[in-house]
């Protein structure tokens, strides 16, 4: 994906990287949901945003962490409020 994603295109990475689907991710998973979003990031770059989406500090990414991380270093393209 080049273009910036929109919240349903990071809705279905998610669900899509969720192989436990236990709706969370660990950190394989999130790397695979990078992976699919065209994100090249080092091991080091995907563990340190992964610690930061974990605010819960379970060890795990929900969605709504998922999706935070990405709204709030404006790598997606948000809804907008008609949708």
């Amino acid at each position: 994906m080049t273009a910036k994603p929109t919240e349903v295109d990071l809705h279905d990475v998610f669900t899509r990287g969720d192989l436990g689907g236990d709706d969370r991710l660990d950190l394989m998973e999130f790397g695979v949901c990078l992976d699919s979003l065209g994100l090249s990031w080092t091991r080091a770059e995907v563990q340190d945003r992964f610690e930061t989406a974990d605010t819960n500090r379970d060890g795990f990414i929900s969605y709504p962490e998922f999706r935070d991380l990405f709204e709030t270093r404006g790598w997606v393209v948000r809804r907008s409020a008609q949708s």
